[in-house]
This record gives structure tokens, sequence and C-alpha cells, in this order.
């Protein structure tokens, strides 16, 4: 079955053409994106394939370029709580978590299992991989 492109993806794509990034400005007005795309609660199936093609040039770019160092969980969940603008009660109730769990997740009190990490991935649309990380827990 053949898929046509909607006009939302052409606009992503005027806005910054899915083609390697090749300097820092570029990948600014990249991550820009990103981060508008990535707090939309509901994307569509055009922005999403958009948001992964642009998200893997992210990477390339950044593997080559920038060494970035392995977040914990905890961070990464300050983080998505800080980029998608919610308190942790809200967190709390968009994934059924009792709100003391989220904050003993943040703090490094309780360790994040498979349970939080798909509620937590669900919540804020990601993809669960985000939460594994290379380096030992602290």
């Amino acid at each position: 079955m053949k898929m046509l492109a909607t006009e939302e993806y052409w606009e992503f794509c005027r806005r910054f053409p899915l083609r390697p990034i090749r300097s820092e400005r570029e990948l600014k007005e990249a991550l820009a994106i990103v981060d508008e795309l990535i707090v939309e609660p509901k994307r569509s199936r055009d922005a999403s394939a958009y948001l992964e093609v642009l998200s893997g040039l992210i990477e390339k770019y950044e593997q080559a370029h920038h060494s970035i160092p392995d977040v914990t969980e905890a961070e990464m969940l300050a983080h998505l709580i800080e980029t998608k603008q919610v308190t942790q009660r809200v967190v709390a109730e968009g994934t059924g978590l009792k709100e003391s769990a989220i904050s003993d997740l943040l703090a490094g009190r309780r360790r994040f299992n498979r349970n939080h990490i798909e509620r937590l991935a669900r919540f804020f649309h990601v993809t669960p991989d985000i939460f594994f990380t290379n380096s030992p827990p602290k």
C-alpha cells in the first residue's frame, strides 16, 4: 500500500530538510523541532516518522562531534518532566504510579523497574530504551 506524505510532513521538511546535519547551527534547529514534537501527546503518523528520521540524523551528528555522557534513569525522568512542563503529581496521575514513588525514583531512593519504565514511556510518548544506560546505578 503506497502512503503519501501529508502537508504536515512537508511543512516539517520545509522547516528542516531531512539531510545530514553539518553544523552546530543546524543541530540547534533540529533539536528545537525535536523538542517541539516530543511534547506532543498524540503525534500524527507523519510527525512520528519525521521525528524518528530527524532523531537518527541528530544522533549521527552528535556521535561524530559530541561526547554525550550517559544519564541515569532519574536524570532522564527529570528531563522529561521539565521538558513536558508537568509536576510529579501529573506524572503520578498519568502513569498510575504513586507520587511518592515518582519522588523516590527522582531522588534515587528507588530503582526503576520494568513496570515504572513502561508506564513512564507511555505517559511521555517515548521509547522505553531512553531509560536504559550503560553506566551502573549510583
